[in-house]
């Protein structure tokens, strides 16, 4: 099947490819908000009319215990390979949404971006497959691969009614090779292929003193404040080098192999770029690593959220009755959120003190996940990126987690590529969230190119 006249229908077709993914961006499909659970059902509906319009044969919206997930399906013959794309139609919240340039579900271009929640992370990045796809089929009536299509609705809440799906339904899943765009190239101008995640242990912790709150002159000084003591607690969980306190965490850590910190050390990355474009006022990391090897082979803990007592304008001399603090580790090989997570329970009721209670609730977790780049897979994305962007791909790891990952390429077992379309200070998870439109065309074109490519890998 002639590739050039699938290339030229996509390139003929952006204004209206644009255009639909500017209103899928317009759903709201905030699956953490009970308040956007219609939008989420909205959202589930308006990516099976699309499979549907672009000729998936075999469509299904699946419900959960929370959110549907959307099936899509073309399946030609037992003898081509048969792949399965997974990504994500849910969207992270828009708070402080004072930060937004424009509304987050507006789709808006600026100096050839399309801003808004979910442009990268997932959206744009499911849909230049999905108009990949459109490409083969309004060409050629048929891709030159099978292809399952899986765009769950909770990604951004753990995933947690995926994992059951994927173990009941694995002859439904089975495939050669998963392919997941849910990730970021080095930078513009550098198509990436990402081989390794780190994986994530998240906590709440509650601190709880006394029955009320209490008046600082009449009490203070005879009665644990419950945030002083939860800050008291958080300053032992690291110390001034960044290294993490809790006794046996780094035992299983993996060590970073040479020929990756070679690898690592010949990319296109520029620490005072990466400083400047966070405006950040000095970078911090371990000092015996790299910033990317702390980025992408070390684990880290942050506080991400700390709450408690009077937070409004003027003062109020209270010793609040609680106090409150969400915590992430990041993980990686060959480190396990269960034993991590155990660890981190265990070191946290040792130091908390003794003059007030403190209940810790995991909230989810995910394994780190590394890949094995010599599979054949890798050379065919490889060359379908160079096809698509004019330049060689680069083989790169990242921060961020996926959890699902492992757990699909394990039920499922199967090998798994990360090509990714976004690029470093896209927002996601921010305001001003943002997907570049060159990476979005040529993303497509990428895509074209892959299922030509993976037809002709022996799997």
């Amino acid at each position: 099947m002639k590739i050039s006249s699938v290339i030229d229908f996509s390139r003929n077709n952006q204004d209206l490819f644009l255009s639909q993914l500017k209103d899928f961006i317009k759903i709201p499909s905030i699956s953490s908000s009970p308040n956007n659970n219609q939008d989420v059902q909205n959202c589930a509906k308006f990516l099976y009319n699309d499979l549907i319009n672009i000729g998936f044969t075999n469509v299904e919206i699946i419900e959960t215990k929370k959110h549907p997930i959307v099936y899509g399906e073309l399946f030609y013959s037992k003898r081509l390979p048969t792949i399965l794309i997974y990504g994500h139609y849910d969207v992270q919240p828009v708070n402080p949404l004072k930060l937004w340039t424009s509304p987050p579900f507006e789709a808006t271009i600026r100096d050839g971006r399309l801003y808004g929640r979910g442009t990268v992370d997932d959206k744009g990045q499911v849909h230049l497959h999905l108009k990949a796809i459109e490409s083969w089929l309004k060409v050629h009536k048929k891709l030159p691969v099978n292809i399952k299509f899986i765009i769950e609705g909770e990604e951004e809440i753990g995933s947690e009614n995926l994992e059951p799906f994927i173990k009941e339904n694995k002859n439904k899943l089975d495939s050669d090779l998963i392919i997941i765009s849910d990730t970021s190239m080095i930078k513009k101008g550098f198509p990436s292929i990402t081989y390794g995640l780190r994986g994530i242990s998240y906590f709440q912790l509650d601190v709880k003193g006394t029955s009320q709150d209490l008046h600082s002159g009449m009490y203070g000084g005879a009665v644990k404040n419950p945030i002083n003591a939860l800050v008291e607690i958080l300053s032992k969980l690291r110390n001034s080098n960044g290294k993490i306190l809790i006794p046996s965490f780094y035992d299983k850590v993996r060590k970073i192999l040479p020929s990756e910190r070679k690898s690592f050390s010949e990319l296109p990355f520029d620490e005072v770029e990466f400083q400047k474009n966070i405006q950040a006022p000095k970078l911090f990391n371990e000092k015996e690593y790299s910033i990317l090897e702390s980025l992408w082979c070390r684990p880290s803990l942050d506080i991400n959220g700390i709450w408690g007592g009077f937070t409004e304008e003027g003062s109020k001399t209270v010793i609040p009755s609680e106090a409150h603090a969400k915590v992430s580790l990041r993980l990686v090989p060959d480190q396990k959120p269960n034993e991590i997570e155990t660890l981190f329970e265990n070191y946290i009721k040792k130091i908390s003190p003794n003059e007030i209670n403190i209940h810790i609730e995991r909230m989810h977790g995910g394994n780190p996940f590394i890949s094995d780049i010599t599979h054949p897979a890798f050379k065919a994305a490889s060359l379908a990126l160079e096809k698509g962007f004019g330049k060689k791909a680069v083989f790169i790891r990242e921060g961020g987690s996926i959890p699902i990952v492992n757990n699909m390429c394990d039920v499922l077992n199967v090998n798994c590529l990360l090509i990714g379309f976004g690029l470093p200070g896209e927002n996601a998870h921010a305001p001003d969230e943002w997907l570049d439109l060159d990476n979005y065309r040529l993303g497509i074109e990428s895509a074209i190119h892959l299922y030509k490519g993976l037809s002709e890998v022996k799997f």
